[in-house]
């Protein structure tokens, strides 16, 4: 169950700008001109508090890897938040739009095949979503936007991504070893979001908890196939899910024949954050790393990551 959620739109805002709290009226720019400020400005919250933990210079960062699905600028968030930080000219940006969900599992990846592929890079990724572009007022003719109204919240959660750590200087905290992506067959209905003159129009399926289920094993056996992996019991992992509904972590949960305490990080990020979309994934992370060490474990555990349809594969790592 969700407890609670944090929101940058107050009562206030609203009645600032009435056409956001009036179903169906054109109120695009409005929401726009909020989230071409407010994201940038919360992402960068997020990345500050990643590079301090992370210990190095601001000069050492190579790339910047932004996703949100909170408006579309150009130029775009990235750009923004490598200002807002005074990032040097010379980074590397990739800026990825309207991801959803799975935003957090495709920054994972794509860090990933960067940081491997350019010797001593460190790249910062940033999630950062507000849902000031989906919110609408409430009618009895579209009940189906309460889904959203319900289950989103606002957030943002950053990292630093390398495959040459310095052991003298960094102290990591997984290590991504695999990952995959897989299409659902006759799935493109199941989440729709369309930019309209009113906002972000998401549409949300019944059908996506068991989408989700049926093919969370074969999105799995895509992750560990090609490191030689062959799992019979998943709950040999520890795991860290994407918390898109109560829903669909119980479909996953029965599929996989998980234990009860297995999702038990990710459920307990969705009672308290709401879904963040892009961002849940690195908040689940976070409070997974957070437990470890409250905990006394001698490593931060051995994590299968699971994002809807996408999939890493990331070992433990042992606290200093």
């Amino acid at each position: 169950m969700i407890k609670k959620r944090y929101m940058l739109l107050t009562e206030e805002t609203i009645k600032g700008n009435p056409e956001i709290g009036t179903f169906m009226i054109p109120s695009l720019n409005v929401r726009q001109d909020i989230v071409l400020e407010e994201v940038p400005k919360l992402g960068k919250e997020a990345a500050l508090k990643a590079i301090r933990e992370w210990g190095q210079p601001m000069t050492k960062i190579t790339h910047l890897v932004f996703c949100t699905t909170s408006g579309v600028h150009m130029p775009g968030a990235d750009y923004q938040l490598a200002n807002l930080l005074g990032l040097s000219s010379s980074v590397k940006r990739l800026m990825l739009y309207q991801q959803g969900c799975y935003g957090g599992g495709t920054v994972l990846r794509v860090a990933k095949d960067l940081a491997e592929n350019n010797a001593g890079a460190r790249v910062l990724v940033v999630c950062s979503e507000i849902t000031a572009i989906t919110f609408h007022a409430p009618n009895e003719a579209q009940l189906g936007c309460l889904v959203g109204q319900a289950l989103f919240g606002d957030g943002a959660g950053a990292a630093i991504i390398g495959s040459d750590p310095d052991p003298l200087a960094e102290k990591p905290i997984f290590q991504l070893v695999s990952a995959a992506q897989i299409t659902i067959p006759d799935s493109e209905h199941a989440i729709e979001g369309h930019v309209r003159e009113n906002g972000l129009l998401i549409h949300l399926s019944e059908d996506v908890p068991k989408l989700i289920s049926d093919n969370v094993e074969a999105a799995l056996r895509e992750v560990v196939t090609p490191i030689g992996g062959v799992l019979s019991d998943w709950n040999s992992l520890f795991w860290a899910v994407h918390g898109g509904g109560l829903a669909i972590l119980d479909g996953v949960e029965a599929k996989l024949k998980l234990n009860r305490e297995k999702l038990g990080v990710t459920r307990h990020i969705l009672s308290e954050y709401g879904n963040v979309a892009s961002a849940c994934v690195l908040f689940v992370l976070d409070e997974m790393r957070e437990r470890s060490f409250k905990e006394g474990k001698a490593t931060t555990g051995e994590v299968s990551l699971s994002s809807t349809a996408r999939a890493i594969q990331a070992n433990k790592i042992p606290f200093y």
